[in-house]
């Protein structure tokens, strides 16, 4: 397990060097990463900072724009509902003056025409009384339809009007008006200015807005109507939804501040909404985030240019004072080589640095321990090889990572196949493959976790033979605790599997029909009901015995009726599957277990018994001997929790059918 740790921290270190194995190239490399982190922080920094500041400054002007285009459009129209009052205090009871009176008034009124498009006069009625300049087919338009009338009608006072389509002009108009009343404060009708949203002064000033080269100011009404836009295709269409940019749905609903959201064109905008409440309309200021964040991408460019040619003249700067410096190391190198080619004895290095000559005094203490424990190892691995080779038993020798680094004589012996052999196969290549799998985890636990490793298996040998063979291999220790590998032995044990297998043969056989005895019968009576009650899989029995059977003992001794029960058995189990178990139950009664069968199918086997058994026949002394079968069937059924059932219900079954005149099938 540490060795493959640390094989794992080689690999990874190679990854953080890139391969290179110099120490000169790894202190540059080192060097050159270090810069290029510490360059590559201050860049993110500046990065993540600049652009905090600019969003806080870019906000703060765009709060500040947005206050002032929204102050400025509320001071125009505040400025145009005065000038109406007093346009509508100057003008005569529309009830009694004529159009021509109205229209004069409005004339000597013309003064209003730099703030407005137009003036009109609305009597109570709706109907449009006079309008200055004249606009054909004006005069006398019923407008009691309009937002504005009903407004003034109902309520009163200053209004500003949502955009519609004149119905004269043909153009989109906007309508500020004021209410006209009698003496009496009753509702007389209205005095209207109109202003051209495409063409009029009004909104001229906001289309010339620009805040940098991208940045616009843009005016809605809060039904979401777009007066201002420096495309002049937005104009009168209706305003994004809210899902593409939520912030100016907020706005339509009352919210003024600061946000960041999406334009029409999806691009990224910083924006600020402000509230003009006279007019119920929202301006709003946006700058794409692209312009925004211009200078500082500019800036953050050339840093990183500056830094790249930093690092560049830093790095060439930092090879030629590394190579001065590591010289003598490179020098002690090439001795320590040297020594390991055995080309010299020791290492000389003069020299003032302190550590190197520190380096050179402990390597050449370490090779002269190293020469003695070389000559004392060697004489030990002659003795253990004797000792080794000498052996009966079977030895081997794995390291801590599974490879096979030894066998001794008595191994090869046993199974034909020598170190270079099995270091050719994989582990377990000559294990049966009915135990392989078994061996291979067992082994594998044994290298993770350093338990022992004992099993019994077969073997396949050179010879072609398969062998039972037991293997047991512990894991080495130093003195010192640390693992060294993993020594094992293995013997022969096939003799010891083929007398036990044998006896367990013999315990649940019957010796003189070769059929399974009653104590066979029954484990596997059990395994089938644990199977039924489990999963539902069904079974079948038949309990049988002979027929007639006494006379052939009584008349010829037990050594014809054994002649007779073998010939019954080979018989009988000539008409079962081989998934059956068939088994003398004791004396002249016999039991057959049928897993995966139901009664019906258990009905045509036993018949088949009967008439195969019925035609079975010994001689003694010229006299023919026969016996028939009465067989009982039952099958599993809910319920059933022991066997003692089941071979009550077989065997009741069984003595129906002696009793009913022997030589049949009955069912319980």
């Amino acid at each position: 397990m540490k060795g493959r740790l640390a094989a794992g921290l080689q690999r990874v270190g190679r990854v953080l060097t890139l391969g290179v194995r110099s120490l000169h190239k790894r202190l540059l490399l080192g060097l050159a990463i270090g810069w290029i982190v510490v360059i590559a922080a201050i860049l993110l920094s500046t990065w993540d900072s600049g652009q905090r500041l600019i969003r806080e400054v870019s906000d703060e002007h765009l709060e500040y724009e947005a206050r002032i285009i929204a102050e400025m459009i509320e001071r125009e129209i505040l400025l145009r509902f005065d000038s109406l009052d007093r346009l509508a205090s100057q003008l005569p009871a529309t009830g009694s003056a004529s159009a021509t009176l109205l229209r004069t008034a409005l004339r000597h009124n013309d003064a209003l025409l730099a703030l407005f498009d137009g003036l009109v006069v609305v009597g109570r009625d709706g109907r449009v009384l006079a309008d200055w300049p004249r606009v054909a087919g004006r005069q006398g338009l019923d407008v009691s339809d309009k937002g504005y009338f009903a407004f003034q009608r109902q309520v009163g006072g200053p209004y500003v009007s949502e955009p519609f389509f004149g119905r004269a002009s043909r153009v989109p108009l906007l309508m500020l008006s004021v209410p006209l009343t009698g003496p009496d404060g009753a509702f007389e009708g209205l005095v209207g200015g109109v202003v051209n949203i495409r063409q009029g002064s009004f909104f001229e000033k906001l289309r010339r807005i620009r805040i940098g080269d991208q940045g616009f100011a843009a005016l809605t009404t809060a039904s979401g109507k777009i007066l201002v836009h420096p495309d002049l295709r937005w104009i009168l269409e209706d305003a994004p939804p809210a899902e593409q940019n939520p912030w100016l749905d907020l706005a339509l609903a009352g919210w003024q501040g600061n946000a960041v959201g999406p334009l029409a064109d999806g691009q990224m905008a910083l924006q600020a909404y402000r509230q003009v409440w006279p007019a119920n309309w929202v301006v709003s200021v946006m700058v794409p985030r692209e312009q925004a964040f211009a200078p500082l991408e500019w800036f953050v460019r050339h840093m990183w240019l500056v830094g790249t040619v930093t690092v560049v003249v830093m790095l060439a700067l930092l090879w030629w004072l590394l190579r001065l410096a590591l010289w003598p190391l490179t020098r002690l190198e090439r001795q320590i080589h040297a020594v390991g080619q055995g080309l010299r004895e020791r290492v000389e290095l003069r020299t003032g640095a302190t550590e190197l000559n520190q380096v050179m005094e402990t390597f050449n203490r370490v090779v002269e321990k190293q020469r003695l424990t070389e000559g004392e190892l060697l004489d030990r691995q002659a003795f253990l090889d004797a000792v080794l080779a000498s052996s009966p038993v079977c030895m081997f020798i794995y390291d801590l990572e599974g490879q096979l680094r030894y066998i001794n004589p008595a191994m090869t012996q046993l199974t034909g196949y020598d170190l270079k052999a099995y270091r050719q196969r994989s582990f377990g290549a000559h294990v049966h493959a009915s135990d392989r799998q078994d061996v291979r985890d067992h082994w594998q636990d044994t290298l993770t976790t350093g338990r022992d490793f004992q099993r019994q298996y077969r073997y396949l040998t050179a010879r072609g033979e398969t062998i039972w063979v037991e293997a047991h291999a512990s894991l080495v220790r130093l003195t010192d605790g640390r693992p060294l590998g993993f020594v094992g032995t293995m013997k022969d044990i096939t003799h010891t599997r083929e007398v036990e297998a044998l006896q367990r043969w013999e315990a649940e056989h019957d010796p003189l029909t070769g059929l399974l005895n009653r104590r066979g019968f029954e484990r596997r009576m059990e395994e089938a009901l644990a199977d039924w009650v489990k999963s539902g899989k069904p079974s079948a029995l038949v309990f049988f015995d002979l027929d007639r059977f006494k006379p052939i003992n009584d008349e010829g001794g037990h050594a014809l009726g054994d002649d007779m029960l073998q010939r019954v058995a080979q018989a009988a189990a000539a008409r079962v599957r081989k998934s059956d178990n068939l088994a003398r139950y004791g004396g002249d009664e016999f039991a057959l277990l049928m897993p995966g069968c139901d009664r019906e199918q258990a009905m045509t086997t036993a018949e088949a018994l009967r008439k195969a058994v019925e035609a079975v026949s010994v001689e003694h002394q010229g006299k023919a001997y026969r016996v028939t079968l009465s067989l009982g069937v039952t099958s599993f059924r809910p319920g059933d929790q022991d066997i003692d059932t089941l071979m009550q219900r077989a065997d009741q079954a069984s003595y129906r059918a002696k009793a009913a005149g022997r030589n049949r099938v009955t069912a319980d």
